[in-house]
C-alpha cells in the first residue's frame, strides 16, 4: 500500500509539468528555435565582425526603428483613450446590451486583418465622407487629406488594434467586486473620486495588459505603413518584409528583426517594472 500511494503522489507531483510539456515544446519548436536562427544569421560573420550586421542595421535605419516606436507608442495611447470609456460603459453601464457590444467589439477578428486595412484605405480616399466631413469642419491637416499621411497611418494602426485594448480592460473592469464601488462610494462621494481612487487603480492590470498587446503588434506593423502611407511614413517592419522577400538581403534582415525585438523588450521590461504586473488581466 505504501508504494501504490508513493507512485501515486510522484504521478501527481509530476501531473503538472506533463501538462506544461505540450506548451513548452510548442515554444521551443516555434519560438526558441526561429530566434536562435535569426540571431545567428543576424550575426554572420560574412558582415564582417560579428556585431556588423546590427552596427549597419541600426545606423542606416535607427530613424524607422524610431518611428516604429514613435507610431505605436501614439496608436496605443489613442487606443487607450477610445477604449477604456467603452469598456468601462460595457462593464458598467451597458446593462443588456452588454453581450452585443462585446460582439461588436470582436467582430472585427471575423475579417482579415489585411481587408481591414484596405477598407479603412477606402474611408480616408480623398473623396470619402470622412475627408469632406472633416473638410467640411476645417479639421483636417495641413496637407488636406488623411490618405498617405501619418495620420492615415497612426488611424489605421488605432483601428487594428483597438479591440486589443478594449477586451482586456473590460475583464479587468468587469472582475471589480460592486461591494467595493459601493464602499467607495460612500467614502469619496464623488463619481470623480470614486473613478480616480478606486476604480482606475483597479483597472490598472487590464490597462497595462491592453497596451503591451497594442504596441508590441503595432511596432512591428508593415501593413498599415504600406497600404495607408508613403515612403516617408515607412516603418521598420516595412524594410524587413523588403529586405527579406524583395532584396533577400537575409543578414541585414535579420539583424533588423533582433534589433526590433531587443528594443521591444527593453520597453516592455521598463514598462511593466514600473507598472507592475501582479493580478494581470
Amino acid at each position: 500500500m505504501a508504494g501504490i500511494a508513493a507512485g501515486g503522489s510522484r504521478r501527481s507531483a509530476l501531473a503538472p509539468y506533463l501538462l506544461l510539456a505540450p506548451g513548452i515544446l510548442y515554444l521551443l519548436a516555434f519560438y526558441l528555435v526561429p530566434a536562435l536562427s535569426l540571431a545567428r544569421t543576424a550575426l554572420s560573420p560574412e558582415t564582417g565582425p560579428w556585431y556588423g550586421g546590427l552596427q549597419h542595421a541600426l545606423s542606416d535605419y535607427g530613424m524607422h526603428l524610431v518611428r516604429s516606436f514613435q507610431y505605436a507608442l501614439t496608436a496605443t495611447v489613442l487606443a487607450a483613450l477610445l477604449g477604456y470609456p467603452l469598456a468601462y460603459a460595457m462593464a458598467f453601464r451597458a446593462g443588456r446590451l452588454k453581450n452585443l457590444l462585446l460582439g461588436l467589439v470582436m467582430l472585427p477578428f471575423f475579417t482579415t486583418f489585411l481587408v481591414r486595412t484596405l477598407a479603412w484605405k477606402t474611408l480616408l480616399a480623398d473623396e470619402g465622407l470622412i475627408v469632406r466631413a472633416l473638410g467640411a469642419l476645417h479639421l483636417l491637416p495641413v496637407e488636406g487629406r488623411l490618405l498617405n499621411t501619418v495620420w492615415g497611418v497612426l488611424g489605421g494602426l488605432t483601428y487594428n488594434f483597438l479591440p486589443f485594448m478594449i477586451l482586456p480592460i473590460y475583464v479587468s473592469l468587469e472582475k471589480i467586486d460592486r461591494r467595493h464601488l459601493e464602499a467607495a462610494q460612500d467614502l469619496y462621494g464623488a463619481p470623480a473620486s470614486v473613478f480616480r481612487k478606486v476604480v482606475l487603480p483597479l483597472s490598472l492590470p487590464g490597462l497595462l495588459a491592453g497596451s503591451l498587446l497594442t504596441f508590441i503588434p503595432a511596432a512591428g506593423d508593415f501593413v498599415n505603413a504600406e497600404l495607408l502611407g508613403t515612403p516617408n511614413q515607412k516603418m521598420l517592419g516595412s524594410v524587413i518584409y523588403g529586405q527579406f522577400l524583395t532584396v533577400r538581403d537575409y543578414p541585414l534582415a535579420a539583424s533588423l528583426s533582433l534589433l526590433l525585438m531587443f528594443f521591444i523588450l527593453l520597453l516592455v521590461l521598463a514598462y511593466t517594472r514600473a507598472l507592475g504586473t501582479e493580478d494581470l488581466a
